[in-house]
């Protein structure tokens, strides 16, 4: 276990999770040479220690564009270090995003595609002072973290490990999640634009790299000016290596606002009316086997993300998720039945119940442009991995933009555990991910379209 404050070159194995090649595979990475492979390795590694020691954590409290000012640091080294590429950078702080836009080679007449990955990491866990831990020559033992022993990391939790004896982890150090989601993303994009500039043998058309805010709030669209992007994009946005998504969940946030009334406990027989109590209430009769816990595959959920209750004023948050939309709209509508029902029983009360959509299932658009998930599945195995097709429980940016008109199916990113302080990616999978960037645009150099 070691912090490399310097990074040293790492070597990686091809496929770390896989245990067989696809039969479509046989080509690959036949077309990028060792130089290219270690130039990868290393910057990859190097800028993803960079970046996750960002504080980055975004706000769903706020209001303002970006909800943290923090997101606008990383946004700006990003800026700077695209100039330093000879890239075309458009930096715009007040809505929240960095573009970046690389020429297609000489002689080389494609449509465009896009790239994106956001800055943000999720509230759930603290993200600020993250210090970022290479375990490298990983024996298959449980990884502690050096700031909270108490903490561990197994095969248990993930057990993607079991195949990855040899390589080098990185985890944060125990007191943070990592930021693998999405800088892990952001990293990949970065590398693999500083490898076209670098290798001229590499082909590519013109590729526009997109860097968001607020992706873990819902909000990473808001500030886009889509009229600015290309027609296709892919998110560099999953989990696993290989894994390729172009369907998500459809997702609601709803709230819940209880008064109530407050008087002495001990007079308050028939007068008082207890907010906090009315809402531990309510949330009690959701079906427990619709929580995230119960629930995998196609099943949705309820999900409480926030509660809070005095005697006079509770409130709840609640995200409900389905790859039916009809469904959520059937749990919204229970969640106001409960609500018009607890009025009923607790004469006082006002119960106010709001929903908010955050994103669609894209997978409707997507199925009518097939070619952008086909040439993402044959990138995939170009890297020699054996591409992973299963819906996200969760979403992306790309959601947002394939309903505004923007089809963007999400390849991975390489990040576990997103969310937690287990949170951890493989060196390899950094590397996996540029290389599949790379095969990526020579595949549309190579379509029809």
């Amino acid at each position: 276990m070691a912090t490399l404050p310097v990074v040293a070159r790492l070597g990686y194995c091809a496929s770390p999770y896989q245990a067989e090649l696809s039969k479509g595979a046989a080509m690959a990475n036949e077309t990028l040479s060792d130089e290219v492979r270690e130039a990868i390795a290393e910057d990859v590694l190097a800028r993803f220690l960079r970046y996750v020691q960002v504080f980055t954590t975004s706000d769903e409290t706020s209001t303002t564009i970006p909800s943290t000012e923090n997101q606008l640091v990383l946004l700006g080294l990003l800026a700077e270090e695209g100039r330093a590429l000879g890239l075309e950078v458009i930096e715009d702080a007040d809505r929240g995003f960095t573009m970046m836009t690389l020429p297609a080679r000489e002689g080389v007449t494609v449509e465009p595609f896009a790239l994106y990955a956001h800055v943000d990491t999720s509230p759930e866990q603290p993200g600020d002072g993250v210090r970022p831990v290479c375990h490298v020559d990983y024996a298959g033992r449980p990884i502690v973290f050096e700031d909270d022993p108490a903490l561990s990391l197994t095969a248990a939790d993930s057990p993607e490990l079991t195949t990855l004896h040899g390589e080098t982890i990185i985890t944060a150090s125990g007191l943070t999640l990592l930021g693998a989601d999405d800088k892990a993303g952001v990293a990949e994009i970065m590398v693999a634009l500083a490898m076209f500039r670098r290798f001229e043998e590499l082909p590519h058309g013109p590729i526009v790299a997109c860097f968001t805010t607020d992706e873990e709030i819902g909000r990473g669209t808001e500030g886009l000016d889509l009229t600015r992007l290309p027609h296709y994009g892919y998110t560099i946005d999953g989990g696993a290596p290989g894994e390729l998504e172009d369907e998500c969940f459809d997702a609601w946030r709803v709230d819940i606002a209880v008064t109530g009334v407050g008087v002495h406990p001990g007079t308050a027989k028939d007068r008082m009316v207890h907010a906090g109590m009315i809402v531990a209430r309510l949330l009690a009769c959701l079906p427990e086997e619709e929580s995230p816990e119960r629930t995998e595959g196609r099943e949705g959920f309820f999900y409480l993300t926030e509660s809070t209750g005095t005697v006079e004023h509770a409130t709840a948050a609640l995200i409900v998720r389905d790859f039916d939309g009809a469904k959520n709209q059937e749990r919204i509508a229970r969640v106001r039945a409960l609500a018009t029902e607890f009025e009923g029983r607790f004469p006082g009360a006002k119960i106010e119940v709001s929903a908010a959509e955050q994103y669609r299932n894209m997978k409707t658009i997507l199925a009518d442009h097939p070619h952008v998930v086909e040439l993402a599945d044959a990138a995939i195995r170009d890297v020699g991995l054996t591409p992973l097709r299963h819906p996200i429980r969760g979403g992306t940016d790309g959601s947002l933009l394939t309903v505004a008109g923007h089809p963007t199916p999400n390849i991975f990113a390489g990040g576990m555990l997103a969310h937690s302080r287990k949170e951890w990616i493989a060196h390899a999978s950094l590397c996996q991910a540029t290389e599949t960037i790379i095969h990526l645009a020579r595949r549309w150099c190579a379509s029809d379209r």
